[in-house]
């Protein structure tokens, strides 16, 4: 009993030095958020208008579409899976902090020695172990595998806004590209029509056999340009019917019900505070939580380090019968307190410990680096939104402008005042105006659109974490 005290006494009096060595030199250096943006924020908007975006389009087969493909995304399916695999790790990193119970029943019949009666035991039990945590090395383990889940969760979330947005990117490029194509119908159209009547006149003797060809050349030209349309704008739909695991004549049917136009985004607002903005973003509050997992790591592989204490006991109840009589009663022990001491092992823990540093430095970089990126993503989303916003007006009159010089050219080519190179002209600067309007509503709304992601899609985490510094370090 003696022996047990003085282990004891040993134990705790090495608790006294844990706190020393628990400061560790780290070369992580603090990361932070910016204290403001550098370009403007855009007019209108609620900031809590981001989570239910989508259900605010103008276009309800977009919001259908990010239904499906959330519903059939493999990469939602795999975020799933890595949060029950972190459960299951979280429940086991729980577990190690408290007793180990296991109960036993035992029977057997036979002669303990010669010339004894055969008799009968009995016996039922409760063994318990439990290793006293006096160095933290389990509470650590537990506080990384709980921040591993919350990671996971975060991870899917993110998939979630992911798949959203690469959704509604591909729908808008494809009704962009459906814009497009119209154009280029119109436009075919109207060069097959220039050509018939330049023939006509040719047979006539009233035009040249060059302004003939380039009547034909230019109506040649016309159809090559809309087949290349259509062939993007069928690339596009199977990169939607690969997104969302439709049919693709279902997904075509309801395509061609909508009508080819470029849905227009809603507003929503955006905090002046960088730090608050980007606390929305899941992949931030993931890495920040892979962070705080590493540190546990480390103090985890720290403790490892120091001896391990260990407690066992039972209590149970015994009957042996033999002919002499019955006996029964109680048994039980408590004990033994045992001290594992590490003495030698080749420098295997002190290795442990050196490669949980390194991970934790390599996740403080990491969170750095997605830090920046956090808000390099909403800079170029805002300089996109500023860039739409000032060529708006001036591609809206040159638009209104080079439409009416076409329909001038074309009413005079008619009466024999214009050339047919008059005509061409003007013509190719109305499409380009009118494709230059679809492209400005393209890249307005895909402006949008990268702006939800980059905020994190409307997801908030529960608690800001947008800096890491030296006093969080192992």
């Amino acid at each position: 009993m003696k022996t047990l005290i003085a282990l004891g006494a040993a134990a705790c009096a090495l608790c006294a030095v844990q706190g020393a060595q628990a400061e560790l030199p780290r070369a992580a250096t603090a990361t932070a958020a910016p204290s403001g943006w550098f370009e403007a924020l855009p007019h209108g908007g609620d900031l809590g208008e981001l989570a239910g975006w989508w259900s605010r389009f103008d276009d309800p087969l977009l919001v259908q579409l990010v239904e499906r493909a959330q519903a059939a995304s493999p990469d939602l399916a795999s975020a799933l899976s890595r949060i029950a695999q972190a459960r299951a790790t979280a429940v086991g990193a729980g577990a190690a902090l408290l007793p180990n119970v296991e109960a036993g029943v035992s029977g057997a019949r036979g002669r303990s020695e010669p010339g004894f009666p055969v008799g009968n035991t009995l016996s039922a039990s409760m063994q318990m172990a439990w290793e006293l945590d006096l160095f933290g090395g389990n509470r650590a383990g537990a506080r990384a595998a709980a921040a591993r889940l919350s990671s996971a969760t975060a991870g899917w979330h993110e998939a979630r806004v992911a798949v959203a947005a690469e959704v509604a990117t591909q729908y808008v490029s494809l009704r962009a590209c459906e814009a497009r194509r119209i154009q280029a119908e119109v436009d075919a159209g109207s060069r097959a029509e220039t050509d018939r009547l330049t023939q006509l006149s040719l047979q006539h003797g009233m035009q040249s056999p060059g302004t003939a060809a380039l009547a034909r050349a230019s109506a040649a030209q016309g159809r090559a340009q809309l087949a290349q349309a259509a062939a993007e704008c069928d690339t596009l739909v199977k990169r939607l019917v690969a997104l969302t695991a439709a049919e693709e004549p279902a997904l075509r049917a309801e395509l061609a019900a909508s009508g080819a136009s470029v849905p227009q985004a809603p507003r929503f607002g955006i905090d002046a505070v960088p730090a608050r903005a980007l606390a929305q973003r899941p992949d931030l509050h993931a890495a920040a939580l892979n962070v705080q997992a590493a540190a546990g790591d480390a103090d985890q592989a720290r403790a490892s380090r120091w001896p391990r204490v260990m407690l066992k006991g039972s209590v149970g109840r015994g009957r042996a019968e033999t002919p002499f009589g019955t006996q029964d009663g109680s048994v039980w022990s408590f004990g033994p307190l045992s001290v594992v001491l590490p003495v030698f092992d080749a420098g295997v823990r002190r290795a442990n410990l050196d490669a949980a540093r390194s991970r934790y430095d390599e996740a403080v970089a990491q969170y750095g680096g997605r830090l920046r990126t956090a808000v390099r993503e909403v800079e170029e989303a805002l300089v996109t939104l500023q860039a739409a916003t000032r060529r708006s007006d001036d591609l809206r009159v040159a638009a209104e402008g080079f439409r009416t010089s076409f329909a001038s050219a074309q009413a005079r080519y008619r009466g024999g005042l214009a050339s047919l190179f008059e005509l061409e002209e003007a013509r190719r600067s109305d499409v380009q105006a009118q494709v230059a309007m679809v492209d400005l509503e393209q890249q307005r709304t895909q402006a949008w659109i990268q702006l939800y992601r980059a905020l994190g899609g409307g997801w908030g985490s529960p608690a800001p974490t947008t800096t890491i510094s030296k006093e969080s370090t192992p």
